[in-house]
């Protein structure tokens, strides 16, 4: 088997993208582990960390334009903000209030929320083996949520928690589309349009913070000889930074595989979140979460396929002689260079 230079590539994007998004799990569940009275706080220094190493970005290279200030594109891009923000908030509690190897089960229905409000924003209705994908996946997830005696009540979710992780799921579907309505007021730039959510959702997000009193708390745990700052500190710095680089790691992996490899290396990457939860955090694995996780995968693949087979290009047409079907000669080249443009295929993230 030879191993080419688009293979290695292919790899390391794969390895990179899937090592970036466990830290960023792993990492932030720590942190929240550490602080669990302060999650609004660690969210605040992880948006300032990302809009200063896009900074950091723009001075090193000039391919990457920091947009200037403007009220006008600000009030335009009030409702991706607030639903980034919201749901980044929603994500947070979630992580913190569930088991890392349980995550995962918890926003379970970010795929059939995704269905549904893109066909609600497009008035389109799903296909048949769409709406059969995330059948599976909505089983896969009442799965992973039924009770069951073998789950002590010290490792059950609460229905807080749940509400918290269906919520994260809603406003992750909600941002997919909002980023389609966005991405005009930014140039059609990703950058840009992360420069103004990054900024935005610090801005919304400090009353909710000084509300919630967690400036206060920071203070009291800083002069507390118990509180372990250390953790926090590196912990912020982390996934701070490893936040940004998943960004860049999801976009390579769009852009370097196919979806169908992309979806895979979710797949196995959402498998080894699983399995270190259970053994860093010495989380609870019973047959339930396995069977959970396992149909919730099986449905996310199933999807993908079937998109990837709705959004193929048609082959090419055989060629046509035209003399010989006798019929008008400028009608027959017409009708022979109708081709059926496919609907660009788009990915969602975990």
């Amino acid at each position: 088997m030879i191993i080419t230079s688009q293979t290695l590539q292919v790899g390391g994007v794969v390895s990179f993208y899937m090592s970036a998004a466990l830290v960023m799990v792993f990492v932030n569940k720590a942190v929240l582990n550490n602080s669990p009275d302060m999650p609004l706080f660690f969210l605040m220094v992880q948006l300032l960390i990302a809009v200063a190493l896009l900074h950091a970005s723009a001075f090193m290279s000039k391919r990457i334009e920091i947009p200037q200030w403007d009220v006008q594109t600000a009030k335009k891009l009030v409702p991706v903000v607030l639903v980034n923000i919201v749901g980044l908030v929603f994500n947070t509690l979630c992580l913190r209030d569930v088991e890392a190897s349980f995550f995962q089960i918890a926003r379970g229905l970010v795929l059939p929320l995704t269905v549904v409000v893109s066909s609600v924003h497009t008035h389109t209705s799903p296909s048949k083996k769409v709406v059969l994908a995330t059948a599976v996946v909505t089983i896969g997830f009442l799965i992973g949520v039924a009770p069951s005696a073998s789950v002590p009540v010290t490792a059950a979710p609460s229905l807080l928690s749940l509400f918290y992780g269906v919520l994260s799921s809603l406003f992750i579907a909600l941002h997919a589309v909002l980023i389609k309505i966005s991405l005009p007021y930014c140039n059609n730039s990703t950058i840009q349009l992360a420069w103004w959510t990054n900024v935005g959702s610090a801005i919304f997000l400090l009353p909710a913070l000084v509300f919630h009193q967690e400036h206060s708390i920071m203070y009291s745990k800083l002069t507390s000889e118990n509180w372990s700052a250390s953790v926090f500190i590196w912990g912020s710095l982390v996934t701070g930074v490893f936040g940004f680089l998943l960004c860049i790691a999801g976009l390579l992996s769009i852009k370097v595989t196919s979806p169908i490899t992309h979806m895979f290396s979710s797949a196995a990457r959402s498998v080894l979140q699983t399995l270190l939860g259970v053994w860093i955090f010495n989380d609870l694995l019973n047959v339930n979460r396995a069977s959970s996780i396992l149909v919730i995968l099986g449905g996310t693949m199933l999807y993908t396929w079937i998109k990837s087979n709705e959004t193929a290009p048609a082959p090419p047409r055989p060629p046509i002689d035209l003399e010989s079907m006798g019929g008008d000669k400028t009608t027959s080249e017409e009708e022979a260079l109708v081709w059926e443009v496919p609907e660009k295929y788009a990915e969602g993230k975990d």
